[in-house]
């Protein structure tokens, strides 16, 4: 399929709820409103194609661009094509999932993930913490530079309640990847979470909650699941 026919097709998949939904959420246009499950598959028919999903992000289409992370060759994307979908990442589905999953899976999801967090984007700061985040979801204990993710642990305890607001939620959520993923930091993460406590995240009058990490770590120890992996970080 070509890029105007994928265009095509998404617009027949569009649907007014959704997009209402996500103009809550804070997408922007332009964007046809499709569900994820109905992307799903066309991601199976068009398989993994990295011209394809660069020609589809480049549209600026929200629905086609999210459809570009589903379907892009991780291993082929380089450390340019990264940057560049971080800064036209125009809200969190993109940034916070799209991107971060796809730099997860590349050869640059730590490099980049470290030069993120330092940004004053908060766009792009979001970014890198989801990266970390979805690196501790699919990668062995023996690949992650653990002492870093400490380090970084210990400058969430001290930061998190005075960063901005979608940055404060994805520092969040690194707390809690750090306590669900890798066994020999659970203690460590359920004692940053005790310190921080509940996080204020505005959701945009959304009915969203921001999960309190203590509580979620805990359920997925009782649940034995602690250190499971994914296989993949993109859904």
């Amino acid at each position: 399929m070509t890029v105007q026919e994928v265009l095509l097709h998404l617009e027949t998949l569009g649907d007014q709820q959704t997009k209402r939904t996500w103009l809550k959420h804070g997408a922007q246009e332009p964007f046809f409103g499709v569900k994820v499950g109905d992307l799903k598959p066309i991601q199976k028919r068009l398989k993994k194609n990295y011209n394809l999903a660069k020609e589809l992000y480049a549209t600026g289409n929200s629905d086609a661009m999210y459809l570009a992370g589903l379907i892009a060759d991780e291993k082929a994307m380089t450390k340019e094509d990264l940057q560049d979908w971080a800064e036209q990442a125009n809200w969190y589905m993109l940034s916070e999932y799209t991107v971060a999953w796809v730099a997860s899976e590349s050869n640059y999801g730590l490099e980049l993930a470290k030069e993120w967090i330092q940004s004053d984007d908060e766009r792009i700061a979001t970014t890198g913490w989801a990266t970390l985040s979805s690196l501790a979801s699919i990668k062995g204990d023996s690949e992650l530079d653990l002492e870093y993710l400490t380090s970084q642990l210990d400058h969430v305890a001290q930061a998190i309640h005075s960063s901005p607001n979608r940055v404060r939620y994805t520092m969040n959520g690194f707390v809690i990847a750090m306590g669900c993923f890798i066994p020999t930091l659970t203690a460590k993460a359920k004692e940053v979470a005790k310190t921080i406590g509940k996080v204020q995240v505005d959701m945009g009058g959304t009915a969203c909650k921001t999960p309190e990490a203590y509580t979620y770590i805990e359920k997925v120890e009782q649940m034995g699941r602690t250190g499971k992996k994914k296989k993949t970080a993109r859904c």
